[in-house]
């Protein structure tokens, strides 16, 4: 089977962009090649653009609180175990405290190191990190890895609150879902909504058929044509039925 994931709104698309490029920086992170590193540095610059919306932290905080009065009004429910509630509470707790503990603006650490900063403006240029450009990060790409990978480190810390938050909300959005199994016939499907808005659609079929969902949903209805999967600009439908799995995830309100 091969999922794919459609956030239906702007807060939970930033936060699987962030999700991606943190599990992209983790994989590059444990790597030990110069050029591994240096792919390592570029996906940090690019979670620094997106962790540093002015509201993602309020939003983060307002979340966690919310998803935390829900789950408390949980206890003394017979169907849930009452040890598995209070750890998803403390992770929640500490989350929280750790993302009101974190100081100043996200990504200020960064912005304040300009060697980092000239880095990050001549990678925006094609094959601007060349050693002739930037002999001090030259330099650096041929320290040790474990020198290299203490930086790395170093520079992530700050956002690591962020990191947590995000993986426990996603992760209660997901578990959060109701399973349905549908049939797309000759590659087009249909199912109205009733006003019942999810905040996360997952679409899983089998990987061997050839084709590649395609999303659009409001909270009317969910269209979801599946394309052929032919690599070029110019995609058809795919006009055979396919048999998917639908998820419908939304986080208690």
């Amino acid at each position: 089977m091969i999922s794919y994931e459609f956030p239906l709104n702007e807060k939970v698309r930033t936060w699987l962009r962030l999700e991606d490029l943190f599990t992209r920086l983790n994989y590059f992170l444990d790597c030990d090649l110069s050029m591994e590193h240096h792919v390592a540095l570029m996906t940090l610059f690019e979670l620094h653009e997106v962790a540093c919306r002015p509201d993602l932290k309020s939003e983060l905080l307002q979340e966690l609180e919310k998803q935390k009065r829900a789950l408390a009004s949980l206890h003394n429910n017979p169907a849930i175990s009452e040890q598995a509630l209070d750890n998803i509470l403390n992770e929640i707790e500490q989350s929280s405290a750790n993302l009101l503990a974190m100081p100043g603006k996200v990504g200020a650490v960064m912005r304040e190191n300009e060697w980092l900063m000239s880095i990050k403006q001549r990678a925006s240029m094609p094959g601007g990190t060349c050693q002739f450009d930037l002999p001090s990060y030259h330099y650096w790409q041929q320290q040790l890895a474990q020198v290299r990978r203490g930086n790395l480190k170093e520079w992530l810390s700050p956002l690591l609150p962020i990191r947590v938050a995000i993986n426990i909300l996603l992760n209660l959005l997901r578990e959060n879902g109701r399973k349905m199994n549908f049939v797309a016939h000759q590659g087009t499907f249909q199912q109205m909504q009733g006003g019942r808005a999810a905040q996360l659609l997952r679409v899983s079929l089998d990987q061997n058929i050839p084709c590649i969902p395609e999303l659009g949903a409001n909270k009317y209805a969910i269209n979801i044509r599946f394309v052929a999967a032919t690599f070029e600009a110019k995609s058809s439908l795919h006009e055979h039925d396919v048999p998917f799995e639908l998820i419908f995830c939304t986080l208690t309100s």
